[in-house]
Order: structure tokens, then C-alpha cells, then sequence
């Protein structure tokens, strides 16, 4: 069994209307050195280890948990603890 953590965030250039918010918002709470925010997703995962399984986390990234037109994706692969 791994442990995946995929972390998908909006590209460059990309309007995040959220992350201007949460800028604002501490702006005016009296963070004025918050020059920026962007908001982007974490997905745990756990899945059964196997042939070709970062081929794999790729197609599922690319076909369900990331839109790959606006969003970029990275993910991270570890062996599961066992209690």
C-alpha cells in the first residue's frame, strides 16, 4: 500500500479570485506585507501499489482530480506505515 498526496494549483497567469480575497481579507485585518494568495486543492490518497503506479496517479490527475488546461499538479509517493 502508498500513501499519495497530489497538490493541484491554478497556472500562472490564471485568475484565482479566491486567492485575491484571502489576500484582501488579511490585508485589512493588518497584513499588509500579504502582497499575494493562491488557493489550490491536497488529495490524500491511498492506493495498492503496483506495475506503472506514477503512470497511474498521472492518468488520474489528468482525468479526474486536476483540469490540465487551467491547473498545474504535482504528487508525492511513500510507503504506508503499518500499524
Amino acid at each position: 500500500m502508498r500513501n499519495v498526496t497530489v497538490f493541484v494549483t491554478l497556472k500562472q497567469g490564471v485568475l484565482d479570485p479566491q486567492g485575491k480575497a484571502i489576500q484582501e481579507s488579511l490585508n485589512s485585518l493588518g497584513y499588509q506585507e500579504v502582497q499575494g494568495a493562491r488557493v489550490g486543492k491536497y488529495i490524500e490518497l491511498q492506493v495498492e501499489d503496483g506495475p506503472n503506479l506514477e503512470a497511474r496517479i498521472k492518468e488520474m490527475c489528468d482525468k479526474l482530480l486536476a483540469n490540465p488546461v487551467i491547473e498545474d499538479y504535482s504528487f508525492d509517493v511513500e510507503e504506508a506505515v503499518r500499524s
